[in-house]
């Protein structure tokens, strides 16, 4: 079966030398169904949004996944939502998480059903059809929210898939995708 999702996962040399990063591999690795893995270091220091457009420019397969290095994804985690994709015909897929080190920030939107006129952040944890993301893009602070207004404006049927099915490593080391911030500043 020829792959037809693309997981990208942007990392800064911190989370390649704690481990945080093998984690997160090892993770995409243990999915399900078969999957295209492209990491992308942030050599530079722009933070997140440009170092996950730089793997995003580089997706072929009709959908793309997106995951942090500090992050990690349940072993059904694309099965999953590639299904419900299929079967909302849905072109960005959001589920949920769970929290360790942490809590949810955002319990209030957890099973609610997508609502265009009032969006809120649904992480960057998602499924989306490739040719949107590369349509909308990454840019700047806050590119999750950014990115699925976005979508929003280009017509995307957003839904959301009501399970937990990754993980949210939360803490000091979290940099939140600013590259001055956590353990991203130890490069």
């Amino acid at each position: 079966m020829k792959p037809v999702v693309t997981v990208v996962v942007p990392y800064h040399a911190a989370r390649k030398r704690n481990g945080m990063l093998q984690r997160a591999i090892n993770s995409v690795n243990a999915q399900t169904i078969p999957h295209l893995l492209i990491t992308v270091e942030d050599t530079l220091g722009q933070g997140a949004a440009k170092t996950r457009q730089r793997g995003l420019d580089q997706v072929t397969t009709e959908w793309a996944a997106f995951l942090d290095s500090d992050d990690e994804m349940d072993p059904t985690h694309l099965q999953q939502l590639l299904a419900y994709a299929e079967q909302t015909g849905a072109d960005y897929v959001y589920p949920w998480f769970r929290v360790v080190g942490g809590r949810d920030p955002f319990p209030m939107f957890f099973g609610k059903l997508w609502d265009d006129a009032h969006p809120h952040s649904t992480t960057i944890t998602i499924l989306v059809r490739t040719t949107l993301a590369q349509q909308v893009g990454f840019t700047g602070e806050g590119e999750d929210f950014r990115f699925t207004k976005g979508c929003i404006a280009a017509g995307a049927k957003i839904v959301h898939y009501p399970a937990k099915t990754w993980t949210w490593h939360h803490g000091p080391h979290n940099s939140s995708g600013r590259p001055n911030r956590g353990d991203a500043r130890r490069r």
